[in-house]
């Protein structure tokens, strides 16, 4: 179950870098991308949330469980590795996939000019 969670975070936080990445491409068109990444944002609350109470934080998630670990219950602490380690390789997996699919020969991310 946890890793189906595990899962479940990786590809969602990959598919939120994807737009971002997108939707930021000096390609794209200009003045798009807050749109493009507020939708993906809301999508993904409102798919995540339900499933792995997702906080899309991780910062969000942790502070709760370390509060509630300090009174004893360590069962929150005890997850809070998934709300860090699983959007850090999707957001990898992302960059590698973006890179590898999407950017031409021609274009340079360094240097834009």
């Amino acid at each position: 179950m946890v890793l189906d969670l595990f899962y479940f975070d990786r590809v969602a936080r990959s598919k939120n870098i994807l737009v971002i990445l997108g939707a930021t491409d000096r390609r794209a068109p200009q003045g798009f991308a807050p749109i493009a990444i507020g939708l993906m944002l809301a999508l993904i609350h409102l798919i995540t949330i339900p499933v792995t109470n997702t906080s899309v934080n991780p910062a969000r998630s942790t502070e709760p469980a370390l509060v509630v670990g300090l009174f004893g219950n360590t069962e929150l602490f005890s997850q809070i590795w998934l709300f860090w380690i699983a959007p850090i390789l999707g957001a990898i997996a992302a960059g590698f996939f973006y890179r590898a699919v999407f950017e031409s020969s021609d274009s340079n991310i360094a240097n834009p000019n």
